[in-house]
Parts: structure tokens; C-alpha cells; sequence
């Protein structure tokens, strides 16, 4: 693909978009590390995003978008909606470059959340979560300002951004193994992280993991069309995963890729958050520990060289503390 290509908004992600995004996030940040666990006598390579900046993955699609914006998008400024994760992303990467930064978040959106993304000087605007549009909300903004919307996952330039993860994870893994990993098993919310990640890792099996009653990636892959999060869905501590509708950027690339999904319950959950606090030291976010959860629940099949995503570690300290207390 030559350079105008990868600036095209129309584009599908492919991998030189990838391996370009990976280029720009090496320049300003280190691989995150990959850390050994072992599980059922294999070891397994987990990707601990949790260690960002931000606590999470999204730094990534947020600096390749925001990079690539010229001279009059970064004076009219960017608009993101996230529950955090993302807007944590865009806001970073909206101060190192100068660029005034909206983000609409929800209102349950956890506290930790909110007011890192205003430490990070962005203007926080915030909804109902299951009442309001939150891509309307965003459109109607940037129809007045002229300022850039920023999706979370529905976007070429932030799969590809998300994608420099799965390269990193590829690179690792070779070098710690000999060999490339063989399966990867992704959080999922949108669809982001695990379709970018499929991009950079052409020869591994893809699985994607969600919480119950918001697994609407795993049902629309079992189905081979995009169905949304079914009415009423119950309360989850996954906020960072409570997508209502995956899109159709990140749904056909993991379809063409045959990838499968899989849901796991808040216990699962909540071990997972126990297993990588005990055995790897890190503070796991839920939404980031849905990937573990699967495997440590035998939802996942383990291979000789599987990697997983722990994908953020914003969590509120007591709502933390209580999980890993058991209570």
C-alpha cells in the first residue's frame, strides 16, 4: 500500500497499516512486556497492556489517529466516547500533540476513569449509558466545533493502531519461543484490539473473549452476520467491554479469520483479576482479565505458544480491593 493509501479514511486496515502504526508507537513508548504464566503445565504469554501509560491498550489506535491528523483537524480538535480506556487514549495523546480533546463518557463510567481522562485535560461530557446515542452525541458536537471524531474501534486508523499490539505480541513470542504464537486469545469489546491484532498475525488462531450477556462479537460470529447486545443485558463489572453493537470494520476482518468467541461469568472474571494480581503482580482491570478468565475456566484450548491480552488495569481501588478480597 503506498502512503496515500494508508491515509485514506475509506481504507480497510491491513497489515503495513499495522506495522506503520507500530513504527509511530515505538518511537514514543517500549514494548509492554510479555510475562510467562503457567497454566495446566503450558506456558502462556501474557501481553500486559496494563502497564501503559494510561493503563490500557488504547494508547495505541489513539496516537496513530491523532498523529495523522493535519494542521486544521488539530486546531479544530478530536471528540472520542468511551467508558474510559479510549478516552484515557485520545486524551494522551490530545496533550502531547496540543490538540483540544471532547470526550463523551457515561455516567456510570468508573470514577477513576472520569477523572483521569480530565487529568488529562480533556472536556468530559457525560450520558446514559443504556438511554442515550452516544455516536449522535459525538456527530451533533463535531457538526458544530468541525472537530474530528474519534471512534473507539470503528475506524481504520484504530484497528491498525490496536494492531501494534498483536505485533509486538508476534515479535516476542518469536523471540521467546523460536516460533510465532499459534492461537491468541483477545478482550473484546468492539473489536478493536483482537481484529487488529488478527491483521498482524495472519498464521494464529484468533479468539475473542467477552463478558455473559454482552458477547455480542461471539454470537455474531457464530451467526456470520452483526447482531447486537440482546434487550436488557446484565449489570457487568466489564465496563470497558459493554459494547451494544460490534461494526462491521473489526466484525469481518475476525470473520474472515474464522475466529471464535467466548463468554465468561463475573466469577471467572474475578479469579482471573486474583491469578494475574497473585502470580504476575499486576492490577487487571475486569474487562482486561475476560482473556485469562477464559483459559484458567478451560473455555480455551491451551497450545504450546498461546498469548493473551491483558488489556487494561483502570479500576477503582476499592471496587479492586474487594474482588480480590473475594467479597
Amino acid at each position: 500500500m503506498t502512503e496515500q493509501d494508508l491515509m485514506d479514511p475509506e481504507r480497510k486496515p491491513k497489515l503495513a497499516g499495522v506495522e506503520r502504526a507500530a513504527r509511530k508507537v515505538a518511537d514514543i513508548l517500549p514494548a509492554t512486556p510479555l510475562l510467562p504464566l503457567e497454566i495446566d503445565g503450558k506456558t502462556v504469554w501474557c501481553k500486559a497492556e496494563c502497564l501503559q501509560p494510561i493503563g490500557a491498550f488504547k494508547i495505541r489506535g489513539g496516537w496513530h489517529r491523532l498523529t495523522d491528523l493535519n494542521d486544521d483537524q488539530r486546531q479544530r480538535g478530536v471528540i472520542a466516547f468511551s467508558s474510559g480506556n479510549h478516552a484515557h487514549g485520545v486524551a494522551w495523546a490530545a496533550r502531547r500533540l496540543n490538540i483540544p480533546a471532547t470526550i463523551i463518557m457515561p455516567e456510570d463510567a468508573p470514577r477513576a476513569k472520569l477523572e483521569n481522562t480530565k487529568a488529562l485535560g480533556a472536556k468530559v461530557i457525560t450520558y446514559d449509558r443504556m438511554g442515550g446515542n452516544r455516536e449522535q452525541l459525538a456527530a451533533d458536537l463535531s457538526q458544530k466545533s468541525g472537530a474530528v471524531v474519534v471512534p473507539s474501534f470503528d475506524d481504520p486508523w484504530i484497528v491498525e493502531g490496536q494492531g501494534s499490539c498483536g505485533l509486538e505480541i508476534r515479535e516476542q513470542v518469536r523471540a521467546r519461543t523460536g516460533s510465532e504464537p499459534d492461537q491468541i486469545v483477545a478482550c473484546c469489546g468492539g473489536g478493536g484490539l483482537a481484529s487488529g491484532t488478527a491483521l498482524a498475525n495472519p498464521d494464529a488462531k484468533i479468539m475473542v473473549v467477552e463478558p455473559e450477556g454482552w458477547d455480542d462479537m461471539k454470537r455474531s460470529l457464530e451467526g456470520g452476520a452483526i447482531v447486537p447486545v440482546e434487550d436488557n443485558p446484565p449489570a457487568t463489572d466489564c465496563d470497558a467491554l459493554q459494547t451494544l453493537s460490534v461494526a462491521p470494520i473489526t466484525f469481518n476482518i475476525l470473520k474472515d479469520r474464522d475466529a471464535t468467541g467466548i463468554a465468561v461469568s463475573t466469577a471467572e472474571v474475578h479469579h482471573a483479576m486474583r491469578v494475574a494480581f497473585e502470580k504476575l503482580r499486576l492490577v487487571v482491570e475486569p474487562g482486561g482479565a475476560v482473556a485469562l478468565a477464559a483459559l484458567l475456566a478451560g473455555k480455551a484450548g491451551l497450545t504450546d505458544r498461546t498469548a493473551i491480552t491483558l488489556s487494561g488495569g483502570n479500576v477503582d481501588r476499592q471496587r479492586f480491593a474487594d474482588i480480590i478480597r473475594g467479597s
